[in-house]
């Protein structure tokens, strides 16, 4: 197992630690028995194996990333959920799922990716009439967001923030102390050190910008 490989998984256990926030997101919604969940920009899965534990839905974890894919196709076959979440290799701007296909769209950090409010609009056709979308954004101008939800015809039930302390001490602060345990002990490893180093320079990013990170 490789120093990369160790630092994807130390990630993955640390974003879980912050689970609690789309268990928080995910209450915010009516039950629904069998949901139809598209979680868009998986990754490796993090939100897409708690949305599991949170439903007794169909799920689809989508994403451009093999490797993430793989990752998450690994998490599905341990937990024995093979048969109710699936991965799709597909790139947000590229789906073509027949219009009214889900009950709840979840998209945990990846709607920037093609922007707030061409998410919202883009989406909306995937969804069934008077269901949910759920989403995870820096956090911009609100009010502006605001507007942009109403605009687009969905009706906000409810939303929190997470503010630059919270990233730091639940996240980046964790990660800087694991990378510097594994700097220490690959000190002769250039390849490792040069993995950590593109690792450092996010977490150096937010020291200079914490405010940035905030998200709602």
């Amino acid at each position: 197992m490789t120093e990369e490989t160790i630092l994807q998984i130390d990630k993955d256990l640390l974003r879980e630690s912050l689970s609690k926030y789309t268990r928080k997101a995910f209450h915010i919604l009516p039950e629904l028995d069998k949901p139809r969940i598209l979680d868009v920009g998986c990754g490796s899965g993090v939100p897409t194996m708690e949305l599991a534990k949170l439903s007794n839905g169909q799920i689809i974890g989508l994403d451009v990333n093999q490797p993430s894919l793989d990752r998450l196709k690994r998490k599905i076959e341990k937990a024995g959920l093979s048969d109710r979440v699936k991965v799709m290799k597909c790139s947000m701007v590229d789906m073509d799922f027949p219009n009214e296909s889900f009950d709840i769209i979840w998209a945990e950090g990846s709607i920037a990716v093609i922007g707030f409010k061409r998410g919202l609009k883009e989406w909306r056709q995937f969804l069934k009439p008077n269901r949910f979308l759920a989403v995870h954004d820096e956090i911009g101008d609100i009010p502006e967001k605001l507007e942009q939800i109403s605009s687009c015809g969905y009706d906000l039930l409810e939303y929190f923030t997470l503010n630059d302390d919270t990233w730091w001490n639940e996240y980046f602060a964790p990660l800087e102390k694991r990378i510097n345990e594994i700097r220490i002990k690959h000190a002769n490893d250039s390849k490792a050190l040069a993995a950590l180093d593109e690792e450092q320079r996010e977490i150096d990013m937010f020291k200079k910008n914490p405010g940035r990170y905030c998200s709602v």
